[in-house]
Order: C-alpha cells, then structure tokens, then sequence
C-alpha cells in the first residue's frame, strides 16, 4: 500500500491508490448520503414548524430520531456484523430510498389543508415514516468504523477517524444551509427529490466498488454470536479492560451535554439575533472539518485515551469560564475550540475501540456504545430545561441565587442559563480528572498499547476464540485484489 510521509516524518494517509481508495470513495458516498439524510431531518421539523405553529410537534419529531437512534444501534450492529459491510451500506440507502419515495407518494395526493393541522393523522404518518428513512440511514454510520478497520492499516486509522469527523462536519454545514433553502422553495417535495436521486446514485456507485471483503462467518440458533446476541456483546465490552467506564464516562459526558441541547440556543438568542445566531453556527461548524483534518493530519497520539480525557479537561474548562461574562465574542471562542476539539475526542474513541475489540464484534459494540451514549442526552435535556425554567431562572432574576451571586455573576434569565451551564462544567471537569487518575484509564490505556483484541468470553467461562481485527497478511491479500480488480 502506498503512503505518504507528513513532515514529521511519520506515515500518514494516502488515499490514491489501493484500499486507502476504496475507503475514500466509500466515505465520500457516505458523506452525501449523510447530507440528504440530515437535509431530511432538518427540512421536516422547519416544515411542520411553519405548517402548524407548534412546537411540541418539533420537540416530538425530535424526541422520535433520539429514542429510535439509542434503540436501534446493536440491532443494526448485528445487521453489520452478520453481513458484508459494503452489502449492509447498499441495504441502508435501498432501505431509505424505498420510504423516502413512499413518502413523496403520500406528499403530493395529500392535500396542503392535511398537514396544517398537528394533530392529523396523515401527519404523524408521513412524519414517522420519513424519520425510520432518516433511521436507516444510521445503519451505514455503525458500518462506516468497521470499514476503516477493514481498509486502513492500524497505524493510519487514528487519522482516517479524523476525516470521518471531517465529514460530520460538511455534513452538518451543508445540511444547515440548505434544508431551509429547499422547504422555502416547495415544502418537501424537492427535499424527497433530491434525497431519491442522491440514493440511486449512492446504491449505484457502491456496486461497482470491489471491497476486498470475505463473508462472515454464518451461524445458526443457539450459536455463540448469532443475531443480535446483546449478552455476548456485554460480556466482550466487559471483558477488555477499562472499556466499560470509557463508555460509562462518554455516557455520563452526552449526560452533561443535554445541557447544551436545552439550553445553548436560549442563551445565544438573549446575546445575539436569530439571524446572527443561524449564521454564526454556520461559522462554526467549519471547526469540526478543520479540526477532523487536523487529525486526519497529525494524528491522536501514542495514546488516544489519554487524548479523549486531554480534550475534555479543555472543553469542561471553557463551559466554566464562557458564561461568567454575558458576552458573545467568549461563547463564540468557546465554542470554535469545541468544534475543533470535538472530532479528536470522536476518533480517539472510535480508534480504542477497533484495536481492542474483535473485528467480528465491532459493529455491535459500535452500534451498543451509540445506544448507551446517545440515550443520555435527550433524557438531561428534558430534565435541565424544566428545572431551570422552574427553580434556577427564578432564583437568579430575584431570588436567593441572585442575593448571594448577583453582584458579581449578573442576573436575570439569561443569567439563570450561564449558572447551569457552569455548574455542568464544574462537574464534568471534576470528573474527567478523576478519570485521568483512575486505574480503568490505565488499564484501558496498556490494553490499547497491547493492541490484540479481546478474546471473547463465553458464558460458562471458557474462551471461545474471537479473530480480531483483520491480519496485516490479510489486508495486504486484500491490496493485492484491489490492485488485481
């Protein structure tokens, strides 16, 4: 396989030729697919918006992604598991693209009157059929890490995680520019159609890729690792060590994030218009692609454990000191070196997991992590944003909260939100740094060094032998197919 080498003199990605191609092109389709899955989202819940005026029925359409994202991940890493990648990502788009045309169907024979009312039932149909759309498109992010193991060298895949992260974040900036582009223009319909023609072309250019792939091993009822088997996944997270609070501590970080999910636009909106405000996330969101190239780049690290933890006592530390001053040039540096630091964090989680979980088993961890961590958000954010209505704001305009700190922290309601943000901040720093000196930090770490997946346990005690990630012999059968093919 041909590499380059950085300036550092170290190996880094080169992606014009061998495997290193296949995966370029694979993730520039799941970058596309990724847009108009995400247009889709964000083109529903403005739309609903401005047919009903209400906004319990935003919060349900995104209360409905949330619950259906957390409870589909290990049966979609199953999907994964049981099946060539390449297959389950061609599944994912068929998948989408059958419901997002079913969808349009139901768009245009249904009159405009139908849709203005939030509690029809026409509705609530065409908007949870288009959601499991948006669902089944998360099947090819749980594919997406187990293919850069299958394709990338150990060494580079901390880098090829960078560029991962550097596509959420065209993603996220394209999506956020024209979802509100294209309902404006006519509502859903050029939305479903631009998202039909983007999946035909992705199922299209998947199958003429030659993904150097064997097929997993088939196994029957009652075989250890046949379907979903969320037992046999816990028992191989439970068995690597120090796996179990890394995924408890991303939990219990989403668990802070909600924070962010129920409380930032609030504040940013008592600090800036709603025009500045749509325009300077566009801003940043440019620092998740600028810092996933920084990755891609320079890579994490001998350790991207101690990385993930490194990354967290900064962002924790900037979520105490932005809201101690009213000001929107400190949220808004705050926030740039979040974006920039967020895809490290992502890929050096990404990056643990594919050396020290068996290649057979990744997409069942990936997809059990995704559940367990994406779960914590939502359910902060509906416990913050009541509280601090209820009891915090309250108590910063002319209560107890603002006696005892007003005369320094400010008061009123936007007052109120920086108080919680702080306090979130306090804890989540405490705790990252209880984490960089915990022994799971240093046993996960010496795993990480050790670099030979997990055997996994069966249920009466005896190991049953699990491959790990591909062979380097392997990969190198698998270039030569790609350079044969």
């Amino acid at each position: 396989m041909s590499q380059t080498t950085t300036t550092t003199g170290r190996t880094g990605l080169d992606l014009r030729g061998g495997t290193q191609r296949v995966f370029a092109h694979v993730l520039v389709s799941s970058l596309v697919v990724s847009v108009v899955n995400y247009t889709l989202w964000f083109a529903v819940t403005f739309w609903v918006y401005l047919e009903t005026r209400s906004v319990l029925a935003t919060g349900l359409i995104a209360g409905i992604f949330l619950i259906a994202t957390a409870s589909t991940g290990v049966w979609f890493g199953s999907l994964v598991d049981h099946h060539r990648k390449q297959q389950v990502m061609q599944w994912s788009a068929a998948a989408s693209f059958t419901i997002y045309a079913v969808c349009l169907g139901l768009y245009l024979t249904t009159p405009a009157a139908t849709f203005r009312d939030p509690a029809s039932p026409v509705l609530w149909v065409f908007v949870v059929l288009l959601m499991l759309g948006v669902i089944a498109g998360g099947l090819r992010g749980i594919a997406l890490p187990t293919m850069v193991t299958l394709l990338i060298p150990e060494s580079l895949r901390d880098r090829a995680n960078g560029l991962v992260g550097t596509t959420s974040g065209v993603s996220f900036l394209v999506t956020s520019v024209i979802s509100g582009l294209l309902v404006a223009y006519d509502g859903m319909r050029s939305v479903l159609l631009l998202a039909l023609v983007v999946l035909a072309a992705s199922v299209l250019h998947l199958s003429r890729l030659e993904v150097p792939e064997t097929a997993p091993a088939r196994t029957r009822k009652g075989d250890e690792g046949h379907g979903v088997d969320l037992r046999g996944t816990v028992r191989l997270v439970r068995g690597v060590p120090g796996l179990v609070p890394l995924i408890a501590f991303s939990c219990f970080n989403n668990f802070l994030g909600g924070t962010f999910m129920a409380l930032m636009d609030a504040y940013g909106l008592s600090l800036v218009s709603v025009q500045a405000w749509g325009l300077l996330w566009g801003v940043l969101s440019t620092g998740v692609i600028v810092g996933g190239l920084l990755v891609a780049r320079i890579g994490l690290g001998s350790n991207p454990v101690r990385t993930m933890l490194l990354v967290n006592v900064v962002t924790w530390t900037l979520t105490v000191a932005f809201p101690l001053r009213s000001s929107i040039l400190l949220l808004s540096v705050a926030m740039m070196v979040f974006m920039l630091l967020m895809p490290f964090a992502e890929a050096a989680e990404q990056t643990v997991l594919q050396r020290v979980v068996p290649f057979e088993r990744q997409g069942r961890v990936f997809g059990f992590a995704q559940s367990v961590e994406q779960a914590a958000s939502p359910l902060t954010a509906f416990l913050v944003a009541p509280a601090t209505q209820l009891w915090v704001i309250p108590s910063m305009t002319d209560g107890a909260g603002a006696r005892a700190i007003g005369s320094w922290f400010g008061t009123g309601a936007d007052r109120g939100i920086a108080l919680v943000f702080v306090v979130a901040g306090v804890i989540g720093l405490l705790a990252t740094l209880l984490a960089l000196a915990s022994r799971s930090y240093r046993r996960l770490s010496a795993a990480y060094r050790e670099g030979t997946p997990v055997e996994e346990a069966a249920p009466g005690g005896t190991a049953a032998a699990a491959a790990g990630a591909p062979r380097e012999d392997a990969r190198e059968d698998a270039e030569v197919a790609c350079a044969t093919a």
